[in-house]
């Protein structure tokens, strides 16, 4: 594959945000990225035919295998929804409030989770976004609207004629190191008989719980199942990519300074961004066990996270990052973004339309591919939410 270079010298506000998140005037590049649109047997990838039938399933197999996990179950056979609590109006009239259980069951178990649902009060069933929210629940996702944050600022996504859905990540699978003993992996794996190094981690199966909430929009008539995006912070953003690559009714994926083992390219250097290393020291259960062998080999990886966001294509895909947020290392996200896009161009669309790294709140959607990055800190804000829901809007879900 021949290596994308951009020149950004000339370009002064990209360089001014680069010193910013970089603290450094060098503008990195990437190096021997592993290779898009060529099989694992060296034939090039040119028709929407070769991608759907061997190079997509090839990758998506690679990332199963070796970073994400292999899920021992995807929809379950047994699985219903209750209501959590009343229906309600809210927001001045302005929105229908659902809550709604999650009920599920396996060999080894059952479980339930609960989320949230605003929906708009309108004549036509609405687009919604679906936040995988992994704050505290309380402070940030709150029911009651008592509380209210910028993390997830429904009242602003309710008025722009979107529903505004959340579940807490821990009550899928704790955000700790439990083996298969807690959440739904209890449900599903003979408690202590993991063995393979092959099996799902946490942001598989937070994932997963995004895929259940979809299950249930599906049979709700208020809502526009055909147009649902999914949304993630830091390791949400990480789980909102997974959620749109194993998951093809997602619409839309929308990934917010999601960094490493997300939306950041690994064949880059960005030494003030996290690496593979420290991720899988602090983390290990988000991932499969093979995924351990790489620490210290980023630049080294057969395979990369332009890939994995590839396997997208030919929907929306949302990459944002902040400047103020070195650990997520925002040109990786970038350069990510970029070398994705000739999966959609096999589609006769475009990724990413755009030749250079953007200023900050320049946001960049001629393309089905965008990307912004934000002024300010490692953060999900109503900045970002009306950014993704302007590409929503530019794509049509409203019409």
């Amino acid at each position: 594959m021949k290596r994308l270079s951009l020149t950004w010298v000339a370009r002064g506000c990209a360089i001014a945000c680069l010193v910013l998140v970089q603290g450094t005037a060098a503008n990195p590049e990437p190096k021997d990225v592993p290779p898009l649109m060529k099989t694992s047997k060296g034939a090039d990838v040119t028709t929407v035919e070769q991608w759907e039938k061997t190079r997509a399933p090839e990758l998506l197999d690679t990332f199963t295998k070796q970073e994400y996990g292999h899920r021992v179950v995807e929809r379950p056979p047994e699985l219903s929804f209750e209501t959590a609590e009343p229906d309600a109006v809210m927001m001045d009239g302005k929105a229908l409030r659902k809550r709604i259980r999650v009920c599920y069951g396996g060999k080894y178990g059952k479980g339930s989770f609960v989320f949230t649902a605003f929906i708009p009060r309108q004549e036509k069933p609405a687009p919604a976004f679906v936040l995988i929210c992994n704050r505290p629940a309380a402070a940030n996702i709150d029911p009651t609207r008592k509380v209210k944050s910028g993390f997830w600022p429904a009242e602003e996504i309710v008025a722009r004629g979107y529903a505004a859905i959340a579940f807490w990540n821990g009550d899928i699978a704790p955000d700790w190191n439990t083996g298969n003993r807690e959440g739904v992996f209890a449900c599903f794996e003979q408690p202590g008989a993991r063995k393979s190094t092959a099996l799902w981690g946490t942001l598989s199966a937070w994932a997963w719980g995004a895929s259940r909430v979809l299950d249930w929009i599906e049979t709700e008539p208020l809502l526009d199942a055909k147009h649902v995006a999914v949304v993630g912070h830091s390791r949400g953003g990480k789980t909102a990519l997974v959620a749109g690559v194993y998951d093809k009714r997602f619409a839309m994926a929308c990934s917010n300074c999601s960094g490493c083992s997300g939306a950041k390219l690994n064949h880059i250097d960005l030494p003030k961004s996290e690496h593979i290393a420290p991720i899988v020291k602090n983390f290990p259960y988000w991932f499969c066990q093979n995924y351990f062998m790489h620490a210290n080999l980023d630049d080294k990886l057969p395979f990369d996270q332009h890939q994995f966001i590839a396997l997208i294509a030919p929907r929306l895909v949302c990459v944002a990052s902040a400047t103020k947020d070195a650990w997520a290392g925002p040109p990786g996200e970038w350069w990510a973004a970029k070398l994705a896009s000739p999966a959609w161009e096999l589609y006769g669309k475009k990724g990413l339309a755009a030749d250079s790294f953007p200023a900050p709140d320049t946001p960049q959607q001629d393309g089905c591919i965008s990307y912004h990055i934000r002024t300010g800190i490692h953060n999900l804000t109503p900045y970002d939410w009306n950014r993704y829901m302007d590409f929503a809007d530019k794509h049509g879900w409203r019409e």
